[in-house]
């Protein structure tokens, strides 16, 4: 057998251990240990430790546990609850008020941690509730809080970003700045679509009482200074702080922590557990993505020394397709790996094998990276997995998967707009970074 051959075979194997249960890390370098072994000898011990010594040397991914620790403190802080609680002051006489309140929350959540799961659960008890309670529709509902807890994976500062960087060849200083007109695009359509129908159908999304609004404009002001004014000083403190280019993604991360850490102190809502649970969440979650991390980097390595990658490169070439069917077709590849597989998987593990092929073809790596992005928040929400159902699902136990998976579609078919969009306009991905970085040689 070939070593290409073989190679298509450790791919193959990988494939099925993942669809039948196995967890992807282990799997990823007993897989990568054995075909080594097979292809060419005991080297593939050599090369297990020296990938794995030259991820641990890439600075960039420090960042990693910054950008968590801050998210897991903001929710443990309950800043997130201050900032949900403020908007709904602010706009409570909007028809449609709470889908706004929902959508901005998450929005501006989404650009001070890089993490998906807490998003959703977090606006899922802050906002369900209210929503049913206010007798809002419960599909609308459940798609604001799924689609509006998935940006936290596109806008930066996204830990998928920071790992798509090193793996993509880019930098993530200008990656983040080019996710963040497209974040704010989807962001834009979801509210759009909310309100749009609030107003055609007032019973969908009603304005609410006179008895839950701001009874006075000093009130108002008061809720804007302590709870969206401070929150936009620790996004500048950290997303600011990387774009105008006074830190690094990891400096920045750690401006970012530490200033989370000194809010919730200046709130008065952190003690020792909360810190402790915010720590321990920090440890569980970046260490599941770093070992991740680690495995497929060897992975990628045994299967790149095998030569499998060049060859199947050569074989989309060959394709009698023009390059646009070409990136077309890798875009739904990733799409449906999207439904078994977690975005880290897809990241360190297939986008290797495919950033040859689009590279060959004459397309932007910056451009396609984002379109990666937009394509994997849109296969959270596509059924028959759509992970954000059951982080909704498990803390509002009143809505039905169906609702749920209703409300979903509603904004997947959103987030299809939004990457068509960037398909056939790349300025919206190439502006800002041009902008304040100029245009990128290739």
């Amino acid at each position: 057998m070939s070593p290409e051959v073989l190679g298509l075979v450790l791919l193959g194997a990988l494939l099925v251990a993942i669809f039948i249960g196995f967890p992807i890390a282990f799997t990823l370098i007993i897989l990568a240990i054995v075909f080594g072994y097979i292809g060419f000898g005991p080297v593939v011990f050599d090369l297990m430790v020296i990938q794995t010594i030259g991820l641990m040397q890439e600075e960039v991914l420090a960042a990693v546990p910054l950008f968590v620790f801050m998210g897991y403190i903001l929710e443990r802080a309950g800043l997130v609850e201050r900032l949900f609680g403020a908007f709904r002051l602010l706009m409570g006489p909007v028809r449609g008020s709470l889908y706004l309140v929902v959508l901005l929350t998450a929005t501006v959540f989404a650009t001070a941690t890089g993490i998906m799961g807490a998003s959703v659960t977090l606006l899922g008890i802050l906002a369900a509730p209210t929503m049913i309670k206010a007798g809002y529709d419960k599909r609308l509902s459940a798609g604001a809080i799924t689609a509006g807890g998935t940006l936290g994976i596109l806008i930066p500062p996204s830990v998928m970003l920071v790992l798509l960087g090193p793996v993509a060849g880019i930098s993530v200083i200008r990656l983040f700045a080019a996710a963040v007109i497209p974040g704010l695009l989807l962001s834009g359509l979801y509210i759009a679509y909310t309100l749009g129908r609030s107003f055609l159908r007032p019973e969908l999304g009603p304005a609410l009482p006179v008895e839950e609004r701001a009874t006075s404009v000093g009130q108002l002001l008061r809720e804007l200074m302590l709870g969206i004014v401070p929150v936009f000083l620790l996004i500048f403190a950290a997303l600011g702080s990387i774009l105008v280019g006074l830190a690094t993604p990891t400096e920045a991360a750690a401006m970012g922590a530490l200033a989370s850490v000194l809010l919730a102190v200046a709130y008065r809502r952190m003690d020792f557990t909360r810190f402790k649970e915010a720590s321990f969440q920090t440890i569980e979650t970046s260490s599941m993505i770093l070992f991740l991390a680690a495995a497929a980097n060897f992975y990628a390595a045994v299967f790149g020394r095998l030569g499998t990658g060049g060859w199947l490169t050569d074989i989309f070439l060959r394709l009698p397709f023009p390059p646009i069917v070409v990136l077309l077709l890798m875009m739904v590849l990733i799409f449906i790996l999207g439904w078994p597989l977690e975005w880290p998987a897809i990241i360190l593990i297939f986008l290797p094998i495919i950033l040859p092929v689009i590279s060959s073809l004459g397309f932007d790596l910056l451009w396609f990276s984002i379109l990666v992005a937009v394509n994997l928040q849109t296969a959270f929400l596509s059924p028959p997995v759509a992970v954000a159902a059951y982080y909704l699902k498990g803390v509002a136990p009143e809505m039905e998967l169906t609702e749920i998976y209703g409300g979903m579609f509603q904004f997947m078919v959103l987030q299809v707009i939004g990457l068509v969009l960037l398909l056939l306009f790349p300025q919206i991905v190439f502006w800002l970074p041009n902008t304040l970085y100029g245009v990128a040689s290739r």
